[in-house]
């Protein structure tokens, strides 16, 4: 029935956007040719004045640029090609896909902060690639007018969670009408393991705005379905005990090796998710004056998805084999635990819908002062993560299970900017910004067992963790021309922290249940910031910048539940903040036509939050869980460049290429987990030695588009120890190297198609996950 639901919402949704695009294209406007397409000529446009707040190295794309040189079917896409940037996108419609940048890697989703015109899209209650993932799909595609980044936490109006990067996602607001309709499709050949299928998607996508003297309004709207190839592997170690002659006979186990090189077997492929879905987005915006403006926006996105598993294994029969509850089975002629292998197949379905609000009221004054309050909120409708833990096949209908409910997480922030330019002669030199700031956050968590996970209700609490944090912040900032050629900007942000209400529970194998309420603790400090720029001739600009940065921890980061066996330990509430000292040294030259940039940078970090492995009292064994790492240090290089009509007219390149050398200098709390190992002098988990970025565009008229783009990810390693030694394999992180292609044509007056290719090359590899192997691309879009 739930099925048959979702095939009667898709077929309602597609045939209401045909009947939108058909609108369209009645009331437009008939020629007999094709009208030449609108080109973005690189440069500043009125809203790039985004990046003059970055007192940084910065990157930018354009929709227009995304459009004609991406496949973007998400909006993270866009940040495909940006330099030393990745979005662990694992398939399309992938809610967990957070931000890694040059010195923080895809489980620190807290270590980047992500805006959607001022809408806070980080979900900073975690620091991981789960439910700590960024809300990109919150933001259609079609919405976006461009997007810019910051590296390093060099401003003072952000949070110290900007010391990865901050990304501006600026959307669409049209001064006279516009609309469009467009359809994508893909499909992906997938073969990995034991498994080899096709995986589709298609997304309808429409977008409306206008203004009307003082009124302006869009409205968007997104439909996506996507099957995903399996995003995990079920696996067993390798047996030494020889199989007895009467147990009954399993093959199709796949021998492999783990990613510290043990002998394992893969029974199976699990997590192959079917996803749907919508999002809804209207802005309205009014002009009271010449001097005031306000907007409004409000957002609707809700997700419903199935995952299922297969096994490679079969009986004597021929059957599928998914393990028992008792007995042991004969595999390549060893003994394997018949429950141990059931473990490793289960089902779930996920429902959500979130809500996304937020106010901005802003002066345009001609005088030196202007101002702006953004008031943004953030929340879970609903969340419920359904997962068997029966035996299948039978679980996969129903039966025993839990369920996971995250209703009520969320956030609120506030924030009132004000910007002071020239008020007298003697301060004509400085251009000062300053604000005051507000955020809280709360996770909500409880899981459930149940007698039925597909359909049932919740029976007894499971396990538990929630709890809130919130942060008051001032910030001052000053661009100071301090010569005509020399400019510093110079600042500096005070923030107080607190955590409170903070509660877990959890079950210990014998039955047992264990509440704690933990204690509410509070933390602040200040951060300074300075950056100089000078500009040695009409060319060459060189920027020096040093920034601290306080990241402060999240919910799930102080709340955790640690638990051994029959032992459940209380988290650590007392977690420090990280403490971030950052520094860059850039050279740039810049032509009409080119830009060229080399930096050196520098970050150490003190009390880094790295889950590791560490003793507990009253534990015999170590347990891995989020703790504070004395001190890393991530240096590196990173070299930049772009130009235009390279050899021929027309003919686009732009790529960068960074070396980044990232060791733990000390980690007082490291227990190793095999004989001899250590973590000190060891890369810091997550951040690749190397990253390289390539991408060509060539524009033989205004017409067409061809676009070439290949990336490149170094070696990483996901322990502080580096054990995990053979990265070619589930679980594994890999280097990697990644073509794709595309061909954008816009072939009519209001009418554009587009074709391509992501991962041409067809490589395999993994960051944990498995990821997309090669899918073609196809759009068609109707713009009025």
């Amino acid at each position: 029935m739930r099925h048959l639901t979702q095939q009667v919402r898709f077929k309602r949704t597609a045939l209401a956007f045909a009947c939108a695009a058909t609108s369209l294209a009645v009331h437009a406007e008939a020629t007999p040719e094709a009208e030449m397409a609108t080109i973005v000529v690189k440069g500043k446009s009125p809203v790039a004045d985004k990046t003059n707040q970055f007192p940084a190295t910065t990157a930018s794309i354009t929709a227009k640029q995304a459009a004609a040189t991406i496949n973007v079917v998400n909006t993270e896409d866009a940040l495909k090609y940006l330099p030393d940037v990745l979005v662990r996108k694992r398939y399309i419609g992938d809610t967990n896909a957070p931000l890694a940048t040059r010195t923080t890697g895809v489980n620190g989703s807290a270590r980047s902060l992500i805006f959607a015109d001022g809408v806070l899209l980080s979900t900073l209650v975690n620091n991981n690639n789960g439910n700590g993932s960024p809300q990109w799909f919150m933001v259609a595609p079609e919405e976006i007018s461009r997007i810019d980044l910051m590296y390093g936490p060099y401003s003072a109006a952000y949070a110290g969670n900007s010391y990865g990067a901050v990304a501006e996602i600026t959307t669409r607001m049209p001064d006279h009408f516009e609309a469009s309709a467009t359809i994508r499709g893909t499909s992906q050949r997938y073969a990995q393991y034991g498994t080899k299928d096709e995986y589709p998607a298609q997304q309808y996508s429409v977008f409306l705005g206008d203004r009307v003297g003082d009124f302006s309004w869009v409205f968007s709207a997104n439909h996506l379905e996507s099957d995903s190839q399996p995003i995990t592997f079920g696996s067993i170690a390798q047996s030494t005990t020889k199989a007895g002659a009467n147990l009954p006979v399993i093959s199709g186990a796949i021998a492999d090796q783990n990613r510290t090189g043990g002998a394992i077997q893969y029974l199976g492929a699990g997590n192959i998710n079917h996803t749907v879905q919508d999002n809804f987005k209207l802005k309205l915006g009014y002009d009271f004056s010449p001097t005031l403006s306000a907007n409004y926006m409000i957002g609707y996105w809700q997700n419903d998805a199935n995952a299922t598993a297969r096994s490679y294994l079969t009986d004597s029969a021929g059957n599928p084999y998914y393990g028992a509850s008792t007995g042991q089975v004969n595999m390549g002629g060893y003994a394997y635990s018949a429950s141990g292998i059931a473990g490793q197949f289960a089902s779930n379905s996920v429902e959500q819908q979130r809500l996304m609000q937020s106010l901005s009221v802003k002066s345009h004054n001609s005088g030196p002062f202007n101002w702006e309050l953004v008031a943004s909120n953030f929340r879970y409708l609903e969340d419920l993560t359904r997962t068997s833990t029966g035996i299948y096949p039978a679980a996969q209908y129903g039966g025993a299970g839990r369920i996971a409910d995250a209703k009520g997480t969320g956030w609120t922030t506030l924030d009132l900017k004000g910007r002071l330019q020239a008020p007298t002669e003697a301060l004509v030199a400085h251009d000062f910004s300053f604000g005051v700031h507000g955020d809280w956050y709360q996770l909500s968590s409880p899981t459930f067992t149940t007698n039925n996970w597909s359909a049932g209700n919740p029976t007894s609490l499971y396990s538990d963790a929630r709890g809130k944090t919130q942060t008051r912040a001032l910030w001052l900032q000053d661009v100071w021309q301090l010569t005509p050629v020399l400019k510093a900007t110079l600042g500096g942000r005070y923030e107080q922290w607190q955590a409170n209400d903070g509660f877990n529970y959890a079950v210990t194998s014998n039955g047992k249940g264990f509440p704690i309420n933990q204690p509410k603790v509070e933390k602040s400090g200040f951060s300074p910031k300075a950056s100089f720029a000078w500009t040695a001739n009409d060319l060459w600009t060189v920027t020096g910048s040093i920034g601290k940065a306080l990241r402060f921890p999240t919910v799930g980061e102080l709340y955790q539940s640690v638990q051994t066996g029959a032992t459940f330990s209380q988290p650590n509430p007392y977690l420090k903040p990280e403490s971030v000292l950052s520094d860059e040294l850039a050279f740039e030259r810049k032509t009409t036509e080119s830009k060229l940039r080399i930096s050196l940078f520098e970050e150490r970090v003190s009390d880094a939050l790295i889950s590791q492995t560490s003793m507990i009292a009253g534990v015999t064994n170590p347990v891995s869980f989020t703790q504070n790492v004395d001190k890393t240090r991530q240096r590196g290089i990173e070299l930049f460049a772009q130009h235009d009509n390279v050899l021929v007219q027309g003919l686009e390149l732009s790529g960068n290429v960074t070396y980044v050398n990232a060791k733990i200098l000390a980690n007082d709390s490291y227990v190793p987990t095999i004989a001899g190992a250590t973590s000190v002098g060891k890369h810091t988990p997550y951040v690749p030695d190397w990253r390289a970025t390539l991408v060509a565009t060539y524009r033989p008229n205004p017409l067409w588009a061809f676009t070439l783009a290949g990336r490149y990810s170094g070696k990483q390693y996901a322990t502080v120890d580096n054990t995990d030694t053979n990265p070619e394999t589930y679980q594994g992180f890999q280097s990697f190297f990644v073509m794709d292609a595309r061909v954008n044509y816009n072939f009519a007056k209001h009418w554009s198609a587009a074709v391509g290719v992501d991962n041409l090359n067809n490589e395999r590899y993994f960051l944990f996950h498995p990821f997309t192997e090669r899918t073609f691309f196809g759009e068609l879009k109707y713009t009025y």
